[in-house]
C-alpha cells in the first residue's frame, strides 16, 4: 500500500531527527518483510527536511526476510542483538504477516509461530522501551487473514489503519491506551505528519 510505505518512510526520517524537531535522534532498524523499502521515498524525504539522503540512509539498518522461517529467525533470534549494537529506538517490520498468509505453510503452524512473533514483539517493545512498527499490508479477506489481523491487532499497543478512496485518505485511531479513538482525513499526498 502506497500510503504504508510513505508513513513508514517517513518515520525513518522523523526518527532521525534532534529532540528539537519532535525526532528521538535516533537509528532505525527496518525488518523488510514485504520488499517494501522505499530507498528513493527517503531519498526525497531527507531533501524535504534539508539533510543529507546518504546520512539517513546510513542510519536505517536493513534486513530482509523472504520466508516466514526467515522473519521468525529475524525477530527472534537477532533483533535484541541489533537494537543493542546499533543502538536504535525505533523499530519497523514491514508486512509482518505476509509470509504467514502462505497457504504452503499449514494454518495451526502459521497461527503458532505468529503468535509467537507478535508476543514477543509486544514485551520487547515494553522491556526496551523502543517505538516498534509493524504494518499489516492489505490482503484478499480470507479466514486465515482475519486470523493474523486480529492477533496483531490484539497485541498491538495501538492500532491505526490507513485507507484511501478515490476522493480521501484516512487515518483512524481504532486502539490506544489513553487517546480518543476516531478518523481523520490526511491532507495530501505528500505526507508531512
Amino acid at each position: 500500500s502506497p500510503s504504508v510505505i510513505s508513513l513508514t518512510s517517513l518515520l525513518c526520517i522523523r526518527a532521525q531527527l534532534p529532540a528539537q524537531l519532535g525526532g528521538l535522534g535516533s537509528n532505525v532498524i527496518f525488518i523488510d518483510g514485504g520488499n517494501t523499502f522505499g530507498l528513493y521515498k527517503i531519498s526525497r524525504l531527507a531533501h524535504l527536511y534539508q539533510l543529507d539522503p546518504k546520512q539517513v540512509l546510513e542510519r536505517i539498518f536493513i534486513s530482509r526476510a523472504f520466508t516466514a522461517y526467515q522473519l521468525t529467525a529475524l525477530i527472534l533470534d537477532k533483533l535484541e542483538e541489533t537494537v543493542k549494537h546499533y543502538n536504535a529506538r525505533v523499530v519497523i517490520i514491514s508486512d509482518i504477516a505476509g509470509f504467514f498468509l502462505d497457504s504452503d505453510i499449514p494454518i495451526e503452524e502459521a497461527k503458532k509461530v505468529y503468535i509467537q512473533i507478535v508476543s514477543y514483539l509486544s514485551n520487547f517493545a515494553k522491556q526496551h522501551k523502543i517505538i516498534l512498527i509493524a504494518t499489516y499490508l492489505p490482503y484478499c479477506n480470507s479466514r486465515r487473514n482475519h486470523l493474523l489481523h486480529e492477533i496483531a491487532c490484539a497485541k498491538a499497543n495501538t492500532v491505526l489503519s490507513l485507507t484511501k478512496t478515490a476522493y480521501t485518505r484516512e487515518v483512524t485511531l481504532e486502539k490506544h491506551p489513553s487517546f480518543v479513538l476516531g478518523t481523520a482525513e490526511l491532507p495530501s499526498e505528500n505526507l508531512t505528519l
